[in-house]
């Protein structure tokens, strides 16, 4: 058969499989149930013929093309973008940023969350050499579950990855102070990588740490401090240089600011915080998402207690 006959019945192949592919790939609802989406997964790859790669190409299309929408409800779309995209990286795992595409767009319900962990772990397993996914799933671990232990163990292993920024070291460094370990756990974990990496950039992002963890520690012997002054006098200070003024201070002296610049209570959070960082350490979350893990928070409760009923 002459190669350009060859050609032409290939090509009407991979259009006949995709045709295929499509009817057995629905997006509809009932393809949300699990036992339906294995299914559909499972006779999707059988229909493509060998074409999988073909197919998935298609199905990531179709995904690109709802969130592309100028009238996209993302929300309503996210079950069945969910769909697409995990019929994607079935169909061609190989691929790249499908896996983040998911982590991105379905956090609007805890259970979406979990959806995408899901996508991204098997992204991890076929790029175990992209910190990206270990990145975004440490992300969805943090500030969408409060699972901040799961989210330093994912982030521990992309800090490891060839070309994972140096910025990472220092934000593992704070989740591991939200953590059970608390600073020590972060300290101990930055003055271990500050002796393991010859990176000069690196390291000066580790000691920046380092001494945000001192000035860290220092504040809050200053938030006891505090505590005591309340206390004794039934009113909160005005100024940090209360704890030590009076006939009876609290404190002899201010711990030193390690860069100079004093203490301050912050007027927004009245925290006694560096007049140098302006901020307690810890990862900042935006009103907007700690309100989202407080509701993802309550679905997880609300869903161990159906489980038990």
């Amino acid at each position: 058969m002459a190669p350009l006959a060859v050609r032409g019945l290939i090509a009407v192949a991979a259009v006949a499989t995709t045709v295929a592919a499509q009817a057995s790939l629905p997006v509809v609802p009932a393809a949300e149930r699990p036992e339906a989406r294995a299914s559909t997964l499972r006779f999707g790859r059988l229909a493509t013929l060998g074409f999988d790669a073909l197919v998935a190409d298609y199905r990531w299309l179709q995904a690109v093309q709802v969130v592309g929408h100028e009238r996209a409800d993302l929300v309503a779309a996210a079950p069945a973008l969910a769909t697409l995209v995990e019929a994607v990286v079935e169909l061609d795992p190989w691929v790249d940023h499908p896996y983040r595409f998911a982590s991105v767009l379905l956090t609007h319900s805890r259970d979406q969350v979990v959806r995408a962990n899901r996508v991204l772990e098997r992204g991890i397993a076929y790029h175990p050499d992209d910190w990206r996914n270990r990145f975004y799933l440490s992300f969805n671990h943090f500030f969408y579950l409060n699972q901040a232990e799961d989210a330093a163990r994912e982030l521990e292993r992309a800090v490891e990855l060839p070309g994972s920024p140096r910025y990472l070291g220092r934000l593992l460094a704070r989740l591991r102070s939200e953590g059970s370990g608390g600073l020590e756990a972060a300290r101990t974990y930055l003055e271990e990588l500050l002796r393991q990496n010859e990176d000069p950039w690196k390291q000066a992002e580790y000691e920046k740490a380092l001494d945000e963890i001192e000035t860290e520690q220092r504040a809050r012997f200053l938030d006891q401090a505090r505590e005591v002054f309340v206390k004794r006098n039934g009113r909160d200070i005005q100024s940090v240089e209360e704890l030590t003024a009076g006939p009876s201070p609290v404190l002899r002296e201010l711990p030193p600011d390690i860069h100079g610049w004093g203490w301050v209570i912050d007027e927004k959070t009245q925290q006694i915080v560096s007049a140098y960082y302006g901020r307690r350490y810890r990862v900042n979350l935006h009103p907007i998402d700690l309100e989202r893990r407080e509701q993802f928070s309550k679905q997880a409760t609300g869903s161990e207690e159906g489980e038990s009923r």
